[in-house]
């Protein structure tokens, strides 16, 4: 636990998915399932510190442009946190587009 730091943490981890079980082989900079966009509340103010002792399921609930990518939005269904995450290049399309059209 880092949480001292206010800069990212860089932490490769490889997991599955609690929403749907998809296994995801993490970068480092992985922190959403690419399948189902889920996440899961690990961090608490920096990304990477796993500092949180939550441990819920995040669920995308938005998707927003800046800058010219993707951003999602995701909501804690046990402590209610919101946070935003950078889509990744390997995140479903199908995926992202539907969220996108959920928020409409």
């Amino acid at each position: 636990m880092n949480i001292g730091r206010k800069n990212f943490i860089r932490t490769p981890e490889d997991f599955v998915c609690e929403n749907c079980g998809e296994k995801v082989v993490g970068s480092g900079y992985t922190n959403h399932c690419p399948k189902c966009l889920y996440s899961k509340h690990v961090d608490e103010r920096v990304p990477g510190d796993r500092g949180a002792s939550c441990g819920g399921l995040m669920e995308p609930i938005g998707l927003e442009q800046r800058r010219g990518k993707y951003i999602i939005v995701h909501r804690c269904l046990l402590c209610g946190k919101t946070t935003r995450n950078s889509a990744a290049a390997d995140d479903d399309f199908d995926a992202l587009m539907e969220l996108a059209r959920r928020q409409a």
